[in-house]
C-alpha cells in the first residue's frame, strides 16, 4: 500500500457559495478554514492547495455567543508611537462586517505561502449579492 499525495492542478476545484445569516462567527470560520484547505475531501495533501473557492454571503449577519460581542476586541499597530488601536467586535460588525469573518478564517490557515495562497480564494460580501455567478457557484450547507 502506499500513500496517495495529489499533484499540482490533479485536484478539481469548485466555486461554494455559504449563507453566512445567523451562524456563530468561530464554528463557520472553522469549516469554512477547511474547505479552503482541502481537509474535507479524501484527497487532502498537507503541501499542495486542494481546496475550493468559497463565497461568503450576509457576512453582516453573523453572530456571537456569549458576550463577544461588547467584550471581544480587534488590535492593530502601525509601529509608530500611538498608532495601537483597540476596535470591539460590535463596532467592526457595523463598519466593516466582513472583515470579522476574514479575521477568523485567517487566524485558522497555515501562517505561510500556501496559507496565503489559500486566502486568496475566499470572497466575503455583507450583503445577499456577489459578483461570480459566472462561475456557476454551488449552494453548501454548513453544518450546525
Amino acid at each position: 500500500m502506499t500513500t496517495f499525495m495529489a499533484k499540482k492542478g490533479q485536484v478539481p476545484q469548485r466555486w461554494l457559495v455559504i449563507d453566512a445569516s445567523d451562524r456563530v462567527v468561530g464554528r463557520l470560520a472553522t469549516q469554512i478554514a477547511d474547505i479552503l484547505r482541502g481537509k474535507h475531501r479524501p484527497e487532502y495533501t498537507p503541501h499542495l492547495d486542494t481546496g475550493e473557492f468559497v463565497v461568503v454571503i450576509n457576512a453582516e449577519k453573523v453572530r456571537f455567543t456569549g458576550k463577544k460581542l461588547e467584550t471581544k476586541t480587534y488590535q492593530s499597530y502601525s509601529h509608530y508611537p500611538g498608532g495601537h488601536k483597540q476596535v470591539t467586535a460590535k463596532e467592526m460588525l457595523g463598519r466593516r462586517p466582513e472583515r470579522v469573518l476574514r479575521e477568523a478564517i485567517r487566524r485558522m490557515v497555515p501562517r505561510n505561502r500556501l496559507g496565503r495562497q489559500q486566502m486568496t480564494k475566499l470572497k466575503i460580501y455583507a450583503g445577499p449579492n456577489h459578483p461570480h455567478q459566472a462561475q456557476k457557484p454551488e449552494e453548501y450547507k454548513p453544518k450546525e
